[in-house]
């Protein structure tokens, strides 16, 4: 089981109108509780006892509301000075992620999960012998606040393919991962998107998937906010 992780808080959250003048993205909350401690919370239970948190945009707040969280340990990787993209922030908080395989997390993704978490799922499905990035995929037809064409097809054996132009596809990346120090070999300098390491991945067959057990909530918009809000409810 990985016991380090990145959370990727750094987003501008432009879509999260009304709330991105004064509250970052990751402090807005679904069920009285912030999104982004959605995420920690879920992997301290996953037994991770370091969480790499990039932060950017009202990055003062988030700073403050992290400092009061005890477990799992956080560590900021400050891109105050420039926004680095979800591929380059790793980039640059890979030395306090070590060497060994580490869960990603987006802020912005809740989801509930069936018989048996989905980060220990993940966990024991990566093989670092075949994979240098193992994905969460939902299913497009029951995700909550998800409008698209959906990101990857998944081969018999789990592998990956990700969706051509004109092409709708049945799985949505989930915002969640297991990856390998490997996939930033030669990575880019600066700034630069995650699938573009995704991408190499794929063509190497060396990007896999693993649907979600449970219900995905993609919290982009507010009105997702709502929607998120209504499917935690119902399940309580």
């Amino acid at each position: 089981m990985p016991n380090r992780a990145i959370v990727l808080a750094a987003g501008l959250g432009t879509r999260m109108r009304p709330y991105n003048g004064h509250i970052p993205k990751p402090l807005v909350e679904i069920g009285g509780k912030s999104l982004i401690d959605y995420s920690l919370d879920r992997l301290a239970d996953a037994c991770v006892q370091r969480v790499v948190v990039n932060v950017h945009h009202l990055a003062d707040a988030l700073e403050r509301h992290l400092a009061s969280r005890q477990r799992p340990q956080i560590v900021i990787s400050d891109e105050r000075a420039a926004l680095l993209g979800t591929g380059g922030g790793i980039a640059k908080a890979l030395p306090q992620l070590g060497a060994e395989p580490f869960f990603l997390v987006n802020s912005d993704t809740v989801w509930l999960d069936g018989v048996k978490p989905n980060f220990t799922r993940l966990a024991e499905a990566f093989d670092p012998q075949a994979m240098d990035a193992l994905l969460l995929l939902a299913p497009t037809t029951d995700s909550i606040g998800y409008v698209g064409r959906g990101d990857f097809t998944m081969l018999p054996d789990g592998r990956l393919r990700r969706r051509g132009e004109n092409e709708v596809v049945p799985f949505v990346y989930a915002g969640a991962a297991v990856l390998s120090p490997a996939l930033f070999a030669d990575a880019p300098t600066g700034a630069f998107p995650l699938t573009r390491l995704f991408d190499r991945a794929g063509a190497k067959d060396r990007l896999f998937g693993l649907r979600l057990e449970g219900v995905w909530m993609h919290v982009g918009t507010p009105e997702a906010v709502a929607a998120a809000e209504a499917a935690l409810a119902a399940t309580h």
